[in-house]
């Protein structure tokens, strides 16, 4: 799919009523004139509605965020960098000890209401003008706006709900709508979608009936709705055109992007356009640069910011004989002896990378090699439905056998050979919860899979009552002059 590029990052508080986008990217669309127009003289053709579109989708790419986070917070990694002071706002993330106060918690608040609010935009004007095809349009500006709120609630908690474009003065009318509230919005939007969208995307790296299918699933597991999600993601396996690949570890190279596993996948490309002044700017994925190994000199990877580091409790995590192991982790101090390479050592260095997500030597790279690596990222695998699916059949108390045939596929290929678990109830509960550990280490999820099933506990230095969620940034607090109040415990 395109990458698209928008130089507007805006916060709830700030949004403009303007375009200003342009693409830059060979799947999707051809590079469109950036230009700013006035919203009420727009959307006079299916060119305008197109181009909103790409609008919508650019701020997926921000979402690097969302995923190395995701990974700091959770028991999986340390924050890593040069040192104890290299990106405060995440080294507080990952020692649960961060407040309201955060750079990089705001940042995240204001990238994915930027989301929000380009969507918005997009369906506040849906009827004002005809075409053919116009509901596949809508089907993904709904798939969009879902996904955005679907991050937002589940860093948040409750969040300013509204279904058109949030104005100035919204930030002391507009309350923090309950959870459930936030959900029904996202359920409704997921199956527009699935009614209005094909398995078949117009153009690679779009959303398909499939992605909304598969979120919607994890929308409900998130709940809780365990029938309901065993429903939706049943469906999505009998019926979509998924599938495990044979080789974990293409899955992860580029030519593997795109491929029969990945339901929904995020866009980058190596096209300039970032700095460390806007990181949102950039066309590459930027966790890869952070994620990368530091001061490397050797063959195949290139090096990084050593941020983000797997700890060796997750590494141990793996049963013998899982290939899935190699492919996950680098093991550096090994690499380097097999290899020859030198490298340095960073802050909390563990002896280990996210073999996933560093960066390839090779991989085209016209800017800095930190800031616009095009290595996509893979937001909903195939094997992550599936777990899903499992996890629902087993904490719905539905079906434990429904359960072990999905989790054993996964297994299968991850040991390259039948390796089934045959247990049931709460030990199968466990059994399901530790392979998406492995099977998704590094790609984000660790963080919320503890919390939403009660676990977060086993997240050093987590509080009952507080780290479910994030903390408000302060200053929406303070522009919302009283209207929002904090997360307990903040």
């Amino acid at each position: 799919m395109k990458n698209y590029k928008n130089k507007i990052s805006t916060s709830l508080l700030a949004c403009l009523f303007v375009f200003a986008l342009y693409s830059c990217s060979d799947d999707y669309l051809e590079e469109v004139d950036r230009y700013s127009i006035d919203s009420e003289s727009y959307f006079n053709s299916e060119t305008d509605y197109y181009n909103a579109l790409i609008g919508a989708y650019d701020l997926l790419q921000a979402s690097y965020l969302n995923v190395i986070m995701g990974e700091i917070a959770s028991d999986n990694t340390v924050a890593g960098g040069e040192s104890a002071t290299d990106v405060v706002s995440w080294q507080q993330i990952d020692k649960m000890i961060h407040t309201p106060v955060n750079s990089e918690l705001r940042k995240l608040w204001e990238w994915m209401y930027a989301g929000v609010n380009r969507t918005n935009f997009i369906l506040e004007f849906q009827d004002k003008t005809d075409f053919e095809g116009k509901e596949i349009i809508l089907g993904e500006a709904r798939f969009l706006r879902a996904y955005y709120y679907f991050e937002l609630v589940k860093w948040f908690g409750p969040v300013p709900l509204k279904e058109t474009r949030f104005v100035l003065g919204d930030e002391t009318s507009i309350p923090r709508a309950p959870v459930a509230d936030v959900y029904a919005l996202i359920e409704a939007d997921l199956n527009y979608a699935i009614t209005n969208l094909n398995y078949a995307a117009p153009q690679v790296g779009r959303a398909t009936k499939g992605s909304a299918q598969a979120l919607l699933g994890k929308a409900y597991l998130y709940q809780n709705k365990f029938s309901e999600a065993a429903n939706v993601l049943d469906n999505l396996i009998a019926n979509g055109p998924y599938d495990l690949v044979s080789d974990y570890d293409m899955i992860f190279e580029k030519a593997g992007e795109n491929g029969i596993e990945s339901v929904f996948e995020i866009q980058y490309s190596d096209a300039k356009g970032a700095s460390f002044d806007c990181l949102q700017c950039s066309e590459g994925n930027i966790a890869v640069g952070f994620n990368g190994i530091r001061n490397y000199s050797g063959p195949f990877f290139d090096s990084g910011f050593s941020f983000n580091v797997p700890t060796k409790e997750v590494v141990d995590a793996f049963e013998i004989g899982d290939l899935r192991k190699d492919v996950a982790i680098l093991d550096i101090e090994a690499w380097a002896t097999a290899h020859n390479v030198t490298y340095a050592e960073g802050n909390e260095h563990t002896g280990y990378y996210n073999r996933k997500y560093i960066a390839r030597q090779g991989d085209l790279n016209t800017g800095d090699q930190n800031l616009t690596n095009p290595n996509n990222y893979r937001a909903i695998r195939f094997a992550d439905v599936l777990l899903m699916a499992a996890e629902a059949y087993n904490r719905g108390d539905i079906s434990d056998t429904k359960a072990q045939q999905y989790l054993n596929r996964v297994r299968a290929r991850a040991f390259g050979a039948p390796n089934d678990i045959t247990s049931t109830g709460a030990v199968l509960t466990d059994a399901i919860a530790n392979e998406r550990r492995v099977e998704l280490v590094g790609e984000g999820h660790r963080f919320f899979d503890l919390v939403r099933t009660g676990r977060g506990l086993e997240i050093e230095g987590f509080t009952t009552g507080k780290n479910e969620v994030f903390p408000i940034p302060v200053e929406e607090i303070q522009f919302s002059n009283g209207n929002w109040e904090q997360n307990p415990n903040y």
